[in-house]
Parts: structure tokens; C-alpha cells; sequence
């Protein structure tokens, strides 16, 4: 019985202190923004030169094919804070027509 007591405490024991050490994944969606690259993007280029620059947007509307939206959210593993930006390129059939920077997100 003694045994048996020692060793369910120590199953318990051990079971607690692997709780606090659980490992929180990174979360990260979307296109990563690096602002030297947004900073490029200027009214007049053409569809293929954002596309370098930005990559692939996230979300393309066909029924409104003047409208590139890039979004990137980052949140690191045991973190409240996350990073969000949010740009949208605006089109005249080929060429850019205006950029809007950091337009507002709301967080979750």
C-alpha cells in the first residue's frame, strides 16, 4: 500500500508540473507585409509589379476585379498581442489606382 500511495503521488506530481509546459504554436495567416515593400507599391504599376512585391493577394473578389486585399495576422505561441495589417490596392483595369495603407482592423 505504501508503494502504491509513493507512486500515485508521484504520477500526480508529475502530471502538474508537465501542465505549465505545454508548447502554444506560433499563429500566423496571410502574407508577411514587410513595410519596405508596401512602401514600394505606388499608383501607376501594373498588376505583375505589386504581385512581386506582395506576393499572391489573400483575398481577390471576382466580382470585383479592381480589389486586391493583403492581410497578415501574427501572433507568437503564449502571446495576447498580435500583429495585424491590412492593405488594400486599388485597380484601373491594369494599373494602380490608389493604395490604402494600414487600414484598420478590428482584433478578436
Amino acid at each position: 500500500m505504501r508503494l502504491s500511495s509513493w507512486l500515485t503521488t508521484a504520477v500526480l506530481a508529475a502530471t502538474l508540473l508537465g501542465a505549465g509546459c505545454v508548447y502554444e504554436l506560433d499563429v500566423q495567416q496571410g502574407n508577411k507585409l514587410e513595410t519596405a515593400d508596401v512602401e514600394k507599391v505606388a499608383v501607376g504599376m501594373t498588376r505583375s509589379q505589386v504581385r512581386f512585391l506582395l506576393g499572391t493577394p489573400v483575398i481577390t473578389d471576382s466580382f470585383h476585379d479592381d480589389r486586391w486585399d493583403y492581410l497578415y495576422y501574427f501572433r507568437p505561441g503564449r502571446s495576447d498581442e498580435a500583429e495585424r495589417r491590412w492593405i488594400i490596392v486599388w485597380f484601373d483595369g491594369n494599373v494602380v489606382r490608389e493604395i490604402q495603407r494600414d487600414v484598420e482592423t478590428r482584433p478578436r
